[in-house]
């Protein structure tokens, strides 16, 4: 069962309006795939139209972006900048948001232009960029040794964007900046869904489906706000679990309630991440076995144990996403509902937003 949540109190026309804004809010872009292994190596850029390249600068309009693609001898044979140095870049419009998996180099054809590394940068807007990391650092690509050789590269972790930009970091010196490129990957498989502040996402558990000492939730967020409840589940003596977003960080609290029942350990509150509200994609994954917590965001995991108690903590079946379901109703969590989106929602499997979607 699933719904935005309603105060039993509240008079019927907000209560209408609630759910339809709820309703409003859920949109499908392609059916989510979890646990599926799947071929996403198909090649993105030979079929693009011109349109769909662009760069910092031209030599002429021989040297164009639209020359750019891998093996072909078009125009001059490839991308190359009115001046080469370290300001220049090539962009390629995918259409849609797209899983990206692989890129793959050549210098211009029949040349002396070829760049020896690179940087790749990637957005879903066009205007917010990103680069690729690897390691935690910044990575650089090796390039080319000659015009035509290909060099192909195959990404440790994927890149989900629409846009993706080659930045040149060094190129032959004995010649210029010269591209031809190509990029692998496929359709990215997602479900979103948005948030405006003031509405949230209720999951009713089955009670049937329900392992005590187990549970696994993961999802992606995207937010300008600095500040919002991403998830929420409470019980009936004031044992809650809340991941919320504070200051661009995100804290995940366990609270136990009674301090007399669980003096040891009454609150656990744990941080990770910074500038979480940079309006790119982030994930979350939390897993609790037993008394056996992992805290995941982006590549960054903390581990703890919560002493035995957090196995019995009492909640109810009601997990809320976006926000608390009745602001106050703890006694203290009256902070700010999410702002923004979430991508892909999973609890113990269950797909959050396709059941949202079809019910």
């Amino acid at each position: 069962l699933l719904g935005a949540s309603m105060n039993a109190n509240m008079d019927p026309v907000t209560e209408i309006f609630l759910k339809l804004l709820f309703l409003l809010s859920v949109h499908n872009q392609h059916m989510a795939v979890a646990g599926n292994k799947y071929n996403c190596d198909d090649q993105l850029v030979s079929a693009l139209p011109q349109s769909s390249f662009s760069s910092s600068s031209e030599l002429s309009s021989s040297h164009s972006p639209g020359f750019a693609r891998l093996n072909r001898r078009e125009g001059a044979g490839g991308w190359s900048p009115l001046v080469s140095n370290k300001y220049q870049w090539l962009q390629i419009d995918l259409g849609e948001r797209t899983e990206i998996t692989a890129v793959a180099t050549q210098g211009g054809y029949g040349s002396s232009d070829w760049v020896t590394s690179y940087l790749l940068m990637f957005s879903d807007s066009g205007r917010n960029w990103k680069q690729y990391r690897q390691e935690e650092s910044i990575w650089a690509f090796s390039g080319n040794t000659n015009a035509d050789s290909v060099i192909y590269y195959k990404l440790h972790h994927s890149i989900k964007a629409r846009f993706l930009r080659f930045v040149p970091l060094d190129w032959n010196p004995n010649g210029r900046i010269g591209m031809r490129i190509e990029v692998y990957g496929c359709t990215y498989r997602s479900e979103v869904v948005g948030f405006d502040g003031k509405s949230c996402l209720i999951y009713t558990l089955n009670k049937k489906l329900i392992n005590a000492l187990k549970d696994v939730i993961s999802l992606k967020f995207k937010t300008m706000q600095s500040d919002g409840i991403l998830l929420h589940r409470e019980g009936q003596n004031g044992d809650h679990i809340t991941l919320e977003l504070t200051k661009g960080k995100l804290s995940l609290l366990i609270n136990l309630g009674d301090t007399k029942t669980h003096p040891s350990n009454a609150q656990i509150n744990v941080t990770l991440g910074s500038l979480l509200d940079d309006q790119h994609w982030h994930s979350v994954l939390i897993e609790h076995f037993n008394n056996q917590v992992n805290f995941t965001v982006d590549k960054h995991t903390h581990h703890f144990h919560a002493k035995g108690e957090f196995s019995y903590l009492d909640l109810d079946y009601e997990l809320s996403f976006g926000g608390i379901p009745v602001p106050g109703k703890s006694g203290t969590l009256s902070r700010r509902n999410f702002h923004g989106c979430f991508e892909n929602i999973y609890y113990n499997g269950v797909n959050i937003i396709d059941l949202a979607r079809r019910h």
